[in-house]
């Protein structure tokens, strides 16, 4: 390989590596654009080591250039590939580079986003096994992002390059891990919720505890029932409780059963959920609703599994898997002494949180036309219905506070009441349960019921993100300054964390 190096400076600390793609090199007038001036604009790094397969007279004005405009050491390399998509070429080509430029204190991190799929595969499998790295990907619409990567691959496997599967190859290209079809009802296209589903999947394969976060109608339970359907345990029992339906004086009844006799109105023996749950999954709904008293008496339960009946000596055990799920912070809730700590840091091993409809903009469309087909299947004088544009936009403006249940119930009166095939705009409308508007305002929350103060801050500025993004045909650079971050990066980071 052909190998000439650019730039100044010896400190290989923190290290990019990535192709020059045809983007990269379309430079206009001299303008630098493309992934890899985009990605390091957005983060520091002390080295850059580059590759490429084009020819050197149209790379090296571009490393030249990309030379002067940043303060890094630059290096290029020539792979002289057969084709851009010859895996057994393209893993010599980076396995080589990777394997010369790293040193005991590089912190090496790898660009995803230029070359062909195979390329990105092949960094796939490097930077999972034999050269542990962070992965970025740039692009237009979504700026620069940190990749998680939700699947380990074996540190000692060295890939036999001729022999590897092309369509598994393209998948790890894709980033797309293989989500079991116990997770085939969570409806969704967007990035984030992806990676909650793949993350799930893993969760599901460890029995560990899982606390589950989100308001209501987000598919908390849709969600705990995937992973016991992904789990060891899915051939047994899944059993489901609502804690905030608890009624006082049967509380133990329902967690550890009773014995014939144990009160009045106790005929016969009663198995509790406990009992019911043996070798399965329990699913606590409503977990923050449970009353002190209630925490106090599930913490030895949790610990051992043991129990005793009401009106029994006998102690019992229980081998089961927990999932609780809440829409209330309860970390908030174990600061102002509400929920015990202890049983807090009991539950919440696996912690998932799952975003309110408002924030899932980009899934909309795709939902409205999913849930319409599931309509359909499930009440056939819907069949052939469909929703209208007018209509489409009135759904993206609603802020569902009931979420994937709302829309739902508000699809199917909409359906029902449609005198044609095209549900339009007013037919929603009326649809619709519209919330007076004083309970809707921010300023006008009703203290007594308490809330989280973060979520209001987070509501605001979602609403003037994306007012902003609209306004600005998606320019993160113009958007950031108009609303004071610092620059378009903070505006990505607060893009993704709120899922917007």
């Amino acid at each position: 390989m052909d190998r000439y190096e650019l730039g100044l400076g010896m400190n290989k600390k923190r290290l990019l590596v990535s192709w020059i793609g045809g983007n990269d090199l379309n430079m206009l007038e001299g303008q630098m654009t493309g992934p890899i001036w985009t990605t390091i604009q957005a983060a520091k790094f002390d080295v850059i080591e580059l590759i490429y397969n084009y020819s050197d007279d149209e790379v090296r004005p571009y490393v030249s250039l990309l030379s002067e405009r940043v303060k890094s050491k630059v290096n290029a390399r020539k792979a002289n590939l057969l084709s851009p998509i010859d895996y057994e070429d393209i893993y010599i080509a980076a396995e080589q580079l990777l394997t010369e430029v790293m040193q005991s204190d590089s912190d090496l991190s790898i660009l995803l986003s230029p070359g062909t799929p195979a390329m990105q595969a092949i960094w796939v499998l490097l930077g999972k096994t034999r050269f542990p790295c962070t992965f970025y990907q740039a692009s237009k619409e979504q700026g620069v992002q940190v990749i998680n990567i939700p699947f380990k691959l074996s540190a000692q496997y060295i890939p036999a390059v001729t022999k590897l599967n092309q369509s598994e190859l393209n998948n790890l290209a894709r980033l797309e891990a293989p989500i079991d079809s116990a997770f085939d009802d969570i409806l969704t296209i967007e990035p984030n919720l992806q990676i909650l589903k793949s993350q799930a999947q893993i969760l599901a394969q460890q029995d560990v505890p899982v606390l589950i976060y989100g308001e209501s109608g987000t598919g908390k339970e849709m969600f705990a029932r995937a992973i016991h359907n992904a789990s060891s345990r899915k051939d047994k029992a899944f059993i489901a409780v609502n804690c905030g339906a608890f009624p006082t004086e049967l509380i133990d009844s329902i967690l550890f059963g009773h014995k014939r006799g144990a009160f009045t109105g106790a005929v016969s023996d009663k198995s509790g959920v406990f009992e019911q749950a043996h070798n399965g999954t329990l699913f606590l709904d409503e977990f923050g609703e449970l009353d002190a008293a209630v925490q106090v008496r599930l913490l030895r339960v949790l610990q051992d599994g043991k129990y005793t009946r009401l009106g029994d000596s006998d102690e019992k055990s229980s081998d089961f898997r927990l999932i609780t799920a809440t829409n209330k912070n309860l970390i908030n809730e174990v600061a102002h002494g509400r929920f015990r700590e202890d049983l807090f840091y009991r539950v919440a091993i696996g912690v998932l949180q799952l975003p309110p409809l408002r924030m899932r903009q980009g899934d909309l469309d795709f939902l409205v036309d999913s849930l319409m087909q599931i309509l359909a299947k499930e009440h056939s004088v819907l069949q052939g219905k469909n929703i209208s544009y007018l209509a489409k936009k009135v759904i993206k403006e609603h802020k569902w506070p009931g979420n994937i249940r709302e829309l739902k119930a508000t699809l199917l009166r909409a359906a029902l009441w449609s005198g044609s095939d095209c549900i339009d705009e007013a037919e929603i409308r009326q649809a619709l349960f519209i919330m007076d508007g004083k309970q809707e305002s921010l300023l006008e929350r009703d203290i007594h019921q308490g809330f989280d103060i973060s979520d209001i801050l987070s509501e605001v500025e979602s609403h003037y993100i994306v007012k902003a993004l609209e306004l600005h045909d998606g320019n993160k650079s113009k958007v950031a300054k108009l609303l004071g971050y610092n620059n378009h990066q903070t505006l990505s980071n607060r893009v993704k964390k709120l899922g917007i």
